[in-house]
């Protein structure tokens, strides 16, 4: 007998079990059919109107209908045979999918009756899909290091998606069944059973692989069901052979050396690290990293990972780190490695002024201070090294002051000779600091000092002598002239008092004759003159300051009495009494 009628012959046997167990049913007042998934719209199911007992013309006059529950329509009541037939095609796997019995129900209803009848209709499943894989080609990569009875899981070796085991939608018998690999006699197949009874593929290295013998291998991974006729699924699956790791990255340099002046900006490149890998593939990709890097060096420097280049992250500064050690390791992807080391050495640049302190000074100091004379005491300070830190001070010139080293970092400022307050009463001594750098660095502090007054100027008059002429007979207390001194000191010292010096005339004192203003050196007459008795005086008039102890100068001062007509002529001879006698002895 052919296929067809092996198929015609089963179909029959089908219905006829459907339909006394239908008959069965009808009794209880439920129906139930069975029919196979994918049957063509309008599809016989059953015989409702027989299998209810109700006469065909009857039922139609009393109304009789069929409705379901969800929102798709697959049933529906012949009108003239009263035959129950598909009103859609159905899909079991997509109304059940993962459900061994798939059953949809319905309700006939029949109006003039006021009778329900529930329906169930069964779909039974077909071998309508073949087993299927979620990707049909794969690629797994294996080491040719991998020894001799290595399993490999199929569902956890993917690339890029997972290689899941094969999938059927069909149930029972029509479901996957086995599975089989072809391809390479370098690999088996072996067939574990999961906890739900599934299949799961495992990959089996029959046989040592050898990259240099080949490259790739080419299976070919079947999976079948129990279908009559069977259904086939594919997936290819390409192995290929990876270089083991048997090479470490090598540094060009054991250790790294590079010079680098503090100021360079920040961003720059200092050095960069190479290392080599004769591995190929990502046995031969060299990765860098920083090896017990301490919170500091990672602040200052980053090490590109896959350049090898290390850069500046923040300005380096001589005076807090000259030197830097950095321990880098160059790793492939597998766990082999090498590490070099890398001396940064930071060079020093003139980039700090010198710093002058003004530790202790003076304000003021007298003018008969002597040489070497400590006037301020200084310290100076650069924080740059060598050359760079040499610092050398310097004064202003021609000052009175010069410069003496005293401990370390300490100068003096100190009087060169002798001061003169009454040249110069002030001085701001300018103070520098200049280190060795190029160009040089430098700063200054200006030292603010007054020069005390000391005694040692005498008043000195404004004439080296004085003389006056004064006609006699003059008012008591007439000014006769006035002696000027000055002296070049200051306060005190400058303010000048005038006196006369002791002297006699005719036997009386000359403060009887003359007088002196203390203040102003005004000179009067204490007494009428008369040039028949005193045609002239001299004198001495001293000029004082209020220094402690005084000092003093003298002033000669000649006065001419100057003669009036204030006496009448005498007869001298003969004298007057002869006179008077001759008169008379001639009369």
């Amino acid at each position: 007998m052919c296929a067809a009628g092996r198929r015609w012959g089963r179909r029959q046997r089908a219905l006829l079990w459907v339909m006394l167990l239908a008959a069965w049913e009808a009794a209880w007042g439920q129906l139930r059919y069975s029919v196979p998934e994918e049957m063509p719209k309008g599809s016989f199911v059953g015989d409702v109107a027989k299998d209810l007992g109700l006469q065909l013309p009857a039922l139609i006059e009393r109304g009789i209908h069929v409705t379901e529950r969800g929102r798709t329509q697959y049933f529906a009541l012949h009108g003239k045979t009263g035959h129950l037939v598909t009103a859609e095609r159905i899909d079991r796997e997509q109304l059940c999918e993962r459900v061994q019995q798939c059953v949809l129900r319905c309700e006939l209803i029949v109006e003039g009756e006021m009778q329900v009848y529930g329906i169930e209709v069964e779909i039974t499943d077909i071998n309508d899909n073949p087993p299927s894989f979620r990707e049909a080609e794969t690629e797994l990569r294996m080491s040719e290091m991998t020894g001799s009875g290595a399993r490999f899981p199929l569902p956890r070796l993917m690339t890029p998606f997972p290689l899941r085991e094969a999938q059927d939608a069909d149930l029972g018998p029509n479901s996957l069944q086995s599975y089989e690999l072809s391809g390479d006699e370098h690999f088996s197949l072996a067939v574990q059973a999961g906890p739900g009874g599934d299949q799961r593929p495992e990959l089996v290295l029959a046989k040592a692989l050898d990259r240099e013998e080949a490259a790739f291998h080419e299976l070919v991974l079947r999976a079948m069901d129990g279908g009559d006729p069977a259904r086939t699924g594919t997936a290819r699956i390409r192995v290929t052979v990876v270089d083991a790791n048997d090479n470490a990255p090598v540094f060009s340099q054991a250790e790294y050396t590079v010079r680098v002046p503090e100021d360079v900006p920040v961003g720059s490149v200092l050095v960069t690290v190479t290392a080599t890998d004769a591995d190929e593939g990502s046995n031969g990709q060299v990765k860098y990293s920083m090896k017990k890097a301490t919170h500091m060096v990672s602040d200052i420097f980053h090490l590109d990972t896959e350049t090898g280049a290390i850069k500046l992250l923040r300005s380096l500064d001589f005076e807090e780190g000259d030197s830097y050690e950095l321990e880098v390791e160059a790793h492939d992807s597998g766990a082999l490695f090498d590490t070099a080391k890398v001396a940064i050495t930071v060079t020093d640049v003139n980039d700090n002024v010198p710093v002058l302190t003004v530790s202790s000074k003076l304000n003021e100091i007298p003018e008969d201070a002597q040489p070497g004379t400590v006037v301020a005491l200084l310290h100076v300070q650069d924080r740059d090294s060598g050359a760079n830190g040499e610092v050398r001070c310097s004064l202003d010139k021609d000052v009175p002051f010069r410069l003496e080293k005293s401990y370390k970092d300490y100068y003096r400022v100190v009087t060169a000779r002798e001061l003169d307050r009454e040249q110069v009463s002030e001085y701001n001594v300018t103070v520098r600091a200049a280190d060795g750098g190029s160009p040089a660095l430098q700063s200054s502090a200006v030292l603010a000092l007054r020069v005390l007054d000391v005694n040692d100027n005498a008043p000195v008059f404004a004439e080296e002598r004085y003389s006056a002429r004064l006609a006699e007979n003059n008012a008591a207390g007439a000014l006769v002239l006035t002696v000027r001194a000055t002296d070049a000191d200051w306060g005190q010292n400058a303010r000048v008092r005038y006196r006369l010096s002791e002297g006699r005339v005719r036997g009386a004192p000359l403060s009887s004759y003359v007088s002196v203003q203390a203040e102003t050196g005004a000179l009067y007459a204490l007494r009428s003159l008369d040039y028949e008795q005193v045609r002239e005086l001299r004198l001495w008039v001293r000029a004082e300051d209020g220094g402690a102890p005084a000092l003093s100068s003298n002033v000669s001062v000649l006065l001419l009495v100057v003669d009036e007509n204030d006496n009448a002529p005498q007869v001298l001879y003969p004298p007057p009494a002869a006179l008077r006698a001759g008169s008379g002895s001639g009369s």
